[in-house]
């Protein structure tokens, strides 16, 4: 595996690992020796074929395309084939972006250790034929009250604006748990009305079971009108009869996407700033001004 950066919390309680050359992935989010995270197929298999795991960053676009290109204004890019450059989904669509091994960042490690800054340039010609819109990358990692928050800042550096839609995909576990006796609580109102390619059509219906037992159901649902509740932050929870985790959406991402294949003791809670495919459709994209900047902070909980 390449070489990790570990953050942990004063007590020791805490621990998270990074992979700065595998797009920061989070390998590991550690909470009194329990493992809070999904392997997958490991950090390898996710740098060099985009097999998800762990807390990827999905950038620069979320979930999948509707085709191999799309147009933001004036620019249309027909993206290279997928080979070497970004996976595919079992429909040969184009998913979660850039494949991680391209994507390699510099950290800085704060002081205290609980913390780190970690940057990327996304001004390479490899980089810019997948996403021609020159910008910086920094992501400011913190251990904090049991468990990881996540600061994203996109800054447009080149001469034309930057569509923003990107997102992470936290693969949630109980430790020493099964999902069959898992309960769910969805921080939104809406779901998004998906194609046979899993496409959002733009249009949306209420969504009615916003709490439940996970046991075999299987989800993979683009969410939207997320619910601030009582909390003043939207808040999707997992938990089982002695722990609880608590994903917070607390800056920057206005919709989600759920996902909980059967037979997998994981569930993720998929904070995005745009739905699915709008790179393409425009639909919820937002662009960020030569000079401007756009900021997101995320976090994920442990109550045992």
């Amino acid at each position: 595996m390449e070489s990790t950066v570990t953050i942990s919390s004063p007590d020791g309680e805490t621990q998270a690992e990074f992979v700065p050359e595998a797009n920061m992935v989070c390998c590991s989010l550690r909470h009194r020796g329990a493992e809070l995270l999904d392997p997958g197929q490991g950090v390898e298999a996710y740098a060099q074929r985009g097999k998800t795991m762990g807390i990827p960053l999905l950038h620069p676009w979320a979930n999948r395309l509707a085709r191999p290109s799309y147009s933001v204004g004036e620019t249309t890019v027909r993206l290279p084939s997928a080979e070497g450059h970004y996976a595919t989904d079992p429909n040969g669509l184009p998913i979660h972006g850039a494949l991680p091994g391209h994507l390699r960042w510099s950290v800085q490690t704060g002081s205290p250790a609980e913390r780190l800054t970690a940057r990327l340039a996304w001004n390479t010609s490899e980089l810019l034929e997948l996403f021609p819109f020159e910008h910086e990358l920094v992501i400011e990692a913190e251990v904090v009250g049991g468990g990881l928050a996540l600061t994203t800042t996109v800054r447009a550096t080149g001469s034309v604006p930057v569509p923003v839609a990107f997102g992470f995909h936290p693969y949630l576990r109980i430790p020493g748990s099964s999902r069959r006796d898992w309960r769910v609580a969805l921080g939104a109102s809406q779901r998004l009305l998906l194609d046979e390619q899993m496409i959002p059509t733009g249009a949306q219906e209420p969504l009615v079971e916003r709490e439940f037992v996970l046991g075999d159901q299987s989800w993979d649902d683009g969410l939207a009108a997320l619910d601030s509740g009582a909390a003043g932050e939207p808040r999707f929870q997992v938990s089982d009869a002695e722990t609880t985790l608590t994903v917070t959406f607390e800056e920057g991402f206005d919709y989600a996407q759920v996902y909980a294949p059967p037979g997998h003791d994981y569930i993720c809670f998929e904070p995005m700033t745009a739905p699915t495919n709008a790179l393409d459709s425009g639909q919820g994209l937002m662009l960020v001004a030569p000079g401007e900047e756009y900021r997101t902070r995320w976090s994920v909980a442990v109550t045992p």
